[in-house]
């Protein structure tokens, strides 16, 4: 019974809340966390990440599933103190019984300034849709069930809610990175810092299935994460935090994960390609502790998350979150090719 009251409890919220799409592997899928992040490291660099959440509590088949692919970029390979990028994100989620789903088109674009040989500082714009769809056929009501049986041709006395609703969406955010080297995945002097701030939903128009001042609250976005290297190893300490918010909602995410330099980045060829191996873990206050390794080797990378849940859910969870994967390809190489420095090697 217990189960049964989180199961419910849990669709209704879905339903009568609109959420942002969610992540815990927000380092490596960085342009979800700001606009002003699109082109800053890469040329061209393409990202697709799978999350799938809940499982154990929706029963499987209507378990919380976001999905979706982003590009970024920049221009200005000429260019030694400023630069244009630019991405795309295509997001799409679904929850719930009743197939609450979204799907997330958007644009970024950014202005990158470098200030002198080690900072960075930028900022961006994102504008995008938000197309919100559910199934009411699968919608049950109290006033459905009679003698505790559910029957569906019984009258639900409710307004039946619209099956879409499409609006607009714009975020904005500024960024500064701090970095002593572009060869990221192995180099030793690489210590390197990023924080950055931004905002989304301004003025966005209303959402709600059925008529109502319902919008998609502002979303306000905190975070940092860096590298410092251990003289004399092959250690690299990655620390990181997030903290957002919206609306009466608060989320804080920190952690740390140990990066291992397998393959340093050959200096005169490309002949030994870099690799490096991450594990460590991050902890979501009052929700979970998220174990997550890293694996890079030359332009690829791959990560998986999964989070071990510690919330009041716990009882109907018994512990089981959500499973998170991402896969990364740098297409062309980082910035310190583009900007025409001959004394580094590209970012990979």
């Amino acid at each position: 019974m217990k189960k049964l009251l989180y199961i419910l409890a849990l669709n209704i919220f879905v339903f009568l809340k609109a959420q942002d799409i969610h992540f815990s592997l927000y380092n490596d899928i960085p342009t979800t966390l700001n606009p002003a992040i699109c082109g800053l490291y890469f040329d061209n660099r393409v990202i697709g990440a799978y999350r799938n959440q809940w499982s154990s509590v929706s029963g499987g088949a209507n378990a919380f599933q976001t999905y979706g692919i982003s590009y970024d970029g920049g221009t200005g390979k000429k260019l030694r103190d400023r630069r244009i990028g630019y991405g795309f994100n295509m997001f799409r989620d679904i929850s719930g019984d009743a197939r609450l789903a979204q799907l997330l088109p958007s644009i970024s674009a950014s202005y990158i300034h470098v200030l002198d040989r080690k900072w960075r500082g930028s900022m961006g714009l994102n504008f995008g849709l938000v197309y919100r769809t559910l199934d009411p056929n699968r919608l049950k009501w109290g006033s459905q069930y009679a003698n505790y049986q559910y029957n569906s041709q019984l009258p639900s006395g409710e307004t039946r809610p619209a099956s879409g609703v499409l609006s607009t969406d714009i975020g904005t955010g500024v960024h500064i990175s701090y970095a002593q080297s572009e060869k990221y995945i192995s180099a030793k002097d690489g210590n390197r810092f990023d924080a950055g701030f931004s905002a989304y939903h301004f003025r966005m128009p209303k959402s709600a299935f059925i008529i109502s001042d319902e919008r998609l609250l502002n979303r306000f976005v905190f975070y940092a994460n860096g590298e410092v290297n251990i003289r004399n190893t092959k250690i690299v300490l990655v620390p990181s935090m997030v903290y957002m918010m919206q609306g009466p909602n608060r989320e804080f995410l920190t952690g740390m994960m140990f990066k291992f330099i397998l393959n340093e980045q050959s200096i005169f060829t490309s002949v030994k390609k870099p690799s490096s191996f991450s594990f460590g873990a991050s902890y979501r206050f009052k929700d979970a502790i998220i174990p997550s390794v890293l694996y890079m080797w030359d332009k690829y990378a791959i990560g998986m998350a999964y989070d071990i849940n510690l919330s009041q859910l716990t009882p109907a969870s018994n512990l089981r979150g959500g499973f998170e994967v991402m896969l990364r390809y740098n297409v062309m190489a980082g910035y310190g090719k583009n900007l025409g420095r001959p004394d580094v090697k590209p970012s990979y």
